[in-house]
């Protein structure tokens, strides 16, 4: 009897799973974590609100393989010198337009690049609902009025207290422009201390039916607290008047739908913003598995919302935002394997 011949031809599919068989273990750790033998120095914002999509992308990028150094938590001016300098590789905190004033500072060395979440940020400022009925509240301009500075004066310096933004906070720029453009500089003293410390006092001043008034911006666990509609309202601003680096970006700062506010469209004075990670162009280049991750990572803005609603109730500590990170990721198992494959594959 003839032997039968078998043919040393391998089909395409065969072949292609014999390779991967006998790829080294090295080459195939390398395709799994392109990052490996790379550290990340991230940076992270003094406003605890941005640390949790934070914690999120650097598990990302631990999951990369990449070695991540922090975040380090610093305040925008000195972050975005650092990062244009190389002292730092990255951060997911940057907010647009709002950050547009520090663009001078890192645009010869770093860059915008994809989108923690796209539009949807609010900020404006917000005034206890009683007062707005007892006082007929509407605008900043409403501040001038004797019998309203008396009644938000609780430092007895003659002027009514607003909770503002701390030093190096792009907030603090808008709102110190505001105070200029609208006259408020003798009728509104703005409160530059810790923002967690500032709003956990005029939380408990309103529980003890006391007038307040605060900036904030959302996602925040302030208007979770104090519900726009119910227990406090968005005021406007007397004439949208933003900081020269935002001039363009004046029209968007009158929003239609915003839940809350004493008119519609509310002419909040702020135009809404975009949560976006900004990255040193090094190490962009150097990373294009890094710099895909970026791009087509996204978080939504109610989950975030959601998250510092959380952590406002007691879990705030960093093992808690962790394991919030690890939770969200876990939850989204599919979508974040879609971003990394594309990451992965970027490196090859």
């Amino acid at each position: 009897m003839t032997k039968p011949k078998f043919s040393r031809r391998l089909t395409a599919a065969a072949m292609a799973a014999g390779m991967a068989l006998s790829l080294p273990l090295g080459t195939a750790q390398a395709q799994e974590k392109p990052g490996e033998g790379t550290t990340v120095k991230m940076g992270q914002a003094t406003w605890d609100t941005g640390w949790f999509h934070a914690a999120i992308y650097k598990k990302l990028l631990e999951d990369l393989g990449y070695t991540v150094e922090g975040p380090t938590t610093l305040d925008n001016p000195p972050f975005y010198q650092a990062m244009a300098q190389g002292d730092l590789d990255l951060w997911v905190n940057g907010w647009f337009p709002l950050h547009n004033t520090y663009e001078s500072t890192f645009s010869n060395g770093a860059e915008k690049i994809g989108y923690v979440a796209k539009g949807g940020a609010l900020e404006g400022y917000l005034v206890d609902k009683a007062s707005v009925e007892k006082f007929d509240i509407k605008t900043l301009d409403d501040f001038k009025r004797d019998e309203v500075k008396k009644a938000f004066d609780r430092d007895g310096d003659g002027k009514a207290d607003l909770v503002a933004c701390p030093p190096g906070w792009g907030c603090e720029v808008t709102i110190e422009h505001h105070l200029d453009a609208y006259g408020l500089r003798d009728s509104v003293n703005p409160i530059k201390a810790s923002y967690a410390a500032s709003m956990a006092d005029a939380v408990a001043a309103h529980g003890e039916g006391k007038p307040i008034l605060f900036y904030t911006w959302t996602p925040n666990w302030t208007v979770d607290v104090l519900k726009p509609g119910k227990d406090v309202v968005w005021i406007e601003v007397p004439k949208v008047d933003l900081p020269e680096a935002q001039k363009s970006l004046e029209d968007a700062a009158t929003m239609a739908g915003v839940a809350g506010c004493v008119e519609d469209p509310c002419r909040l004075g702020f135009p809404a913003n975009d949560i976006r990670p900004v990255a040193n162009s090094e190490f962009v280049k150097e990373n294009p598995a890094a710099k895909v991750l970026l791009e087509e990572v996204s978080i939504p803005i109610a989950d975030i919302f959601a998250q510092n609603a959380t952590m406002n109730k007691g879990e705030g500590d960093s093992e808690d935002i962790a394991r919030h990170a690890d939770e969200w990721v876990e939850a989204h198992a599919d979508l974040v394997k879609g971003w990394l494959d594309k990451a992965r594959t970027a490196a090859d």
